[in-house]
């Protein structure tokens, strides 16, 4: 129970830090003047943080067989994540925060919701049962207080 608990602030921090990336990304925007160069720096500064982490792990190079064993799919999250930058970077100034965050939430619900009941890329399967769904509807319905008024 102590470890879930400490998983749950950890998925909450990790929230925190999504806010706070989106704010910073933005107004690296305003400062660079463009959102295009604000994503790349976000993806070259956190490209470096990750080779600093893997020289103090010391985590070895992965084989040429092992990078061969992924499947196609598993190669465009960084494309995804570009397409989530630089989105995001756009669309923060013009709808703010609260909106931004709530509406990708909901993205992220309803995929999250369809990957779990259907076992898309692998996930294991966790039906979409009426508690699920209902929670689902709730949360759009936030979603639309906080993006609406």
């Amino acid at each position: 129970m102590t470890s879930t608990i400490g998983f749950y602030f950890a998925a909450a921090l990790a929230g925190v830090a999504f806010v706070v990336q989106q704010a910073a990304n933005a107004k690296l925007r305003g400062a660079l003047g463009s959102g295009l160069w604000a994503g790349f720096t976000n993806f070259a500064v956190g490209g470096i943080a990750v080779l600093v982490v893997i020289a103090i792990l010391r985590e070895s190079v992965p084989s040429l067989s092992a990078v061969g064993r992924a499947p196609w799919y598993a190669w465009i999250g960084g494309l995804l994540g570009a397409l989530y930058i630089v989105g995001s970077v756009f669309l923060l100034p013009r709808i703010g925060a609260a909106s931004l965050i709530a509406l990708i939430l909901v993205g992220q619900m309803l995929a999250s919701l369809a990957f779990d009941h259907f076992g898309l890329m692998g996930v294991p399967v966790h039906e979409a049962g009426i508690p699920r769904l209902v929670g689902a509807a709730l949360l759009i319905a936030g979603v639309g207080l906080i993006s609406l008024f």
